[in-house]
């Protein structure tokens, strides 16, 4: 069996073949940026480090000469991601109109606004009821052109303007009848036939399927812009004479600096310079509980500042934001169909030429013309293709609104058919960010605080992530940093400095030997971090050991109980894939219950593990952090991103990305996905079974086309507003 990997995200930049001085970079981007070549090719002559550079359209790559002293392939790879990502909305734009063009042509419920359909709703209603209560005895007209003059049979044919465009339009341009042309056709034909009520009640009961499908994608995507929104026209702008100006949104530049205040809605990306303030992400992370931000710490627009003041460095801005991407692929999700999907718009197409060879059929064995209009008025397509999409759209919704952005009806279908689970460890099933787990100091005689104290000194100006630990856990226990001198760092081993006149060095144990430290003293402590499989850092005084510390990576709350949940959800076959050594991955497989483990794997590795997978048959779901995973999310099935990373590259590899940390939102999107199939297939179901009885009893004469119409519209009617139920699913409650 041949695997091919999905189509590689649109922003996706990846180095295709790389020499000393010479680089080519493909992007899927390139395609629909053809007018923008000699502009972009400008831009990259000014980088400084670029000599020469050739843009492919064709081949979707960028061909790059450059000054190999002054910048590394890694430079250039991010020069050209950067210039993609400024591209993005014009991509993004480009490639959906793409998608949204389809072999049968049909009036998009997304373009029509919804006040033009009640509109329509509301006259055709009017016209009906007055019709009913003041129409005579039926008599229908021997003259055929007076049939069209009646009152009912004018409005049918008015409110019927955008149907019979749209069959016509369709008809012209594939030489093939969509649903309306199907409808257009019933609506006069019942009109020749004098039955006008039936025509406008067809109009009326089609119409009211439409607003519910139509409201419930104005609904999803009205819902997650007003999450999403900014919300904000204008900004304050610090000047470089410190003075402060008022000017519009889209007027801010990166590396500005922009003033928020108490109230105000964050309408850049950016990084604090200044001040300190208690932030509301709940619209990017789906997390309510308020975060502090201070100096140093990121920012996204579409936060609320809750309290409190920050200077912000302008980053990314307009359509680079976070938030803006967030929406754009939101928005994207709509036009990736799922198989069911397709298999709907597929059998709705096919069996509207049936409908017209049904009809034919009935007249030439029954010469009744009421029993072959029966077979034009009761057809299949409406009902399967409405609730379909309503289905989905409802779906996404539902998702978003807990925190989880799906990029389309595909993900969703495969999801609910996945049984394989793959798991990333760190920052996956654990939080990615390092705490001090075990103090052991070397003697009763020498307390943890001093200890602590001391190698919080050592490590004050350090950046790595072993060191933060290790300063959070002392600021975090109102425990102080003693004055020290000069802090020397020895790479890939340690850190040491002069505390009153004593030298502290903390480091590994490569770092303890190097300066002759005696560690035997404390072999038994050493053997049990190890065996909690905790990272141990070493704390010296002047020339002995006086404590060890133990750095454990947390596991993420509720991640166990999202495991268990998962299982009983049928994903059978569970694997934690992980760069991390073997003991330390099979510490965590136990731990969770996984059922197999590989350590010390790559990127690519990792890859290539899914595609081993799918060979053997396997729909395989990839959780990760969306960055270091990205080519095993690209691979997979399905690609969860988790944890709220905000990078293009980590939003546009997964297929389904969980703004939040909280693990609970994959079993929670699981069962999304799998209720929403059970519901898709019930209507397929409800839809085929009902209009098979409408035909039949339509073909036998047993049902007039008034009742007719009514059955079959009334099915959509039902099996779409069954899709709607999943607009008020509260999933948290049902895993």
């Amino acid at each position: 069996m041949v695997w091919k990997m999905k189509e590689s995200p649109l922003l996706y930049c990846q180095v295709i073949h790389s020499l000393p001085g010479r680089i080519r970079l493909g992007s899927r981007a390139f395609r629909y940026l053809g007018k923008y070549t000699k502009e972009i090719m400008e831009y990259l002559g000014n980088a400084g480090c670029i000599t020469y550079s050739e843009i492919s359209i064709i081949t979707e790559n960028v061909l790059i000469y450059y000054d190999k002293d002054k910048a590394s392939p890694e430079d250039i790879k991010k020069i050209i991601e950067s210039v993609i990502s400024s591209y993005s909305l014009v991509s993004f734009q480009a490639e959906r109109k793409m998608k949204s063009l389809t072999s049968v042509d049909e009036r998009s419920l997304q373009e029509e606004p919804i006040s033009k359909i009640l509109a329509r709703i509301t006259i055709t209603g009017a016209v009906l009821a007055s019709s009913f209560f003041l129409k005579g005895p039926a008599v229908v007209s021997a003259n055929l052109w007076k049939r069209f003059l009646t009152f009912p049979a004018v409005s049918s044919m008015i409110m019927s303007i955008p149907v019979f465009k749209s069959g016509v339009a369709s008809f012209k341009s594939s030489m093939r009848p969509n649903a309306d042309t199907l409808t257009s056709v019933a609506v006069l034909s019942s009109i020749v036939a004098g039955q006008d009520i039936s025509a406008l009640t067809t109009i009326l009961l089609a119409d009211i399927a439409e607003l519910l499908t139509a409201y419930t994608m104005d609904r999803t995507r009205n819902a997650i812009r007003d999450m999403l929104s900014v919300g904000e026209d204008f900004a304050w702008r610090m000047k470089k004479d410190g003075e402060r100006e008022r000017i519009r949104v889209q007027e801010v530049r990166p590396n500005d600096s922009i003033l928020i205040y108490t109230g105000e809605k964050i309408s850049i990306d950016g990084v604090v310079e200044e001040g300190e303030a208690v932030i509301d992400q709940s619209s990017i992370t789906g997390e309510y509980m308020p975060a502090v931000k201070t100096i140093g710490d990121q920012v996204f627009a579409g936060s609320v500042l809750k309290n409190g003041f920050l200077r912000v460095k302008a980053e990314k801005v307009g359509d680079q934001t976070a938030v803006a991407r967030i929406l754009h692929l939101v928005e994207e999700a709509s036009y990736q169909k799922s198989d069911i999907q397709l298999f709907a718009d597929r059998f709705s197409a096919q069996f509207i030429p049936f409908n017209f060879g049904l009809a034919l059929m009935v007249y030439l064995f029954t010469k009744n013309s009421t029993r072959a209009l029966n077979m034009l008025v009761v057809d299949y397509s409406c009902g399967v293709r409405l609730s379909t999409a309503t289905a989905f759209s409802a779906s996404i919704y539902t998702a978003a609104r807990n925190g989880v952005l799906i990029k389309g009806g595909n993900y969703i279908e495969k999801l609910a058919e996945s049984r394989t689970l793959i798991l990333d460890k760190t920052g996956t099933i654990t939080e990615g960010k390092p705490q001090v787990a075990s103090m052991l100091p070397a003697h009763p005689w020498i307390e943890t605080r001093e200890m602590m104290e001391l190698a919080a000194a050592a490590e004050e100006t350090s950046s790595h992530p072993l060191a933060l630990a290790i300063l959070d856990k002392v600021k975090g226990s109102g425990w102080n940093i003693p004055q020290h001198e000069e802090i020397e760092v020895f790479v890939a081993r340690g850190v040491q400095t002069i505390v009153e006149g004593h030298v502290i060095r903390v480091g590994n144990m490569r770092f303890m030997e190097e300066n002759h430290i005696d560690t035997s003293s404390i072999q038994e402590k050493i053997f049990t971090l190890m065996q909690r499989q905790e990272i141990i850092v070493y704390v010296a005084k002047d020339e002995k050991i006086i404590g060890i510390i133990g750095i454990q990576d947390k596991l993420r709350e509720n991640m166990k109980k999202s495991i268990n949940r998962l299982r009983l959800l049928g994903m059978d076959d569970m694997i934690l894939l992980t760069g991390d050594l073997e003991h330390q991955a099979d510490f965590i497989s136990h731990r969770m219950a996984m059922d197999d483990f590989e350590s010390e794997m790559l990127p690519e590795d990792k890859a290539r593990k899914i595609l081993q997978l799918q060979s053997r048959g396997a729909k395989v779901t990839m959780v990760g952090d969306g960055i270091n995973d990205a080519p095993a999310l690209a691979y997979a099935d399905v690609g969860i991103a988790m944890g709220g990373s905000k990078t293009d590259i980590a939003m546009e590899s997964a297929d389904i990305t969980i703004a939040s940390d909280n693990p609970l939102l994959i079993p929670e999107t699981v069962y999304l996905s799998k209720k929403t199939m059970s519901i898709v297939k019930q209507n397929f179901a409800s839809a085929i079974g009902i209009n098979t009885l409408g035909l039949v009893l339509g073909s036998m004469g047993v049902i007039p086309v008034l009742w007719a119409a009514v059955l079959h519209n009334s099915s959509t009617i039902a099996v779409v507003l069954n899709s709607a139920r999943l607009l008020f699913y509260d999933i948290s409650k049902e895993v």
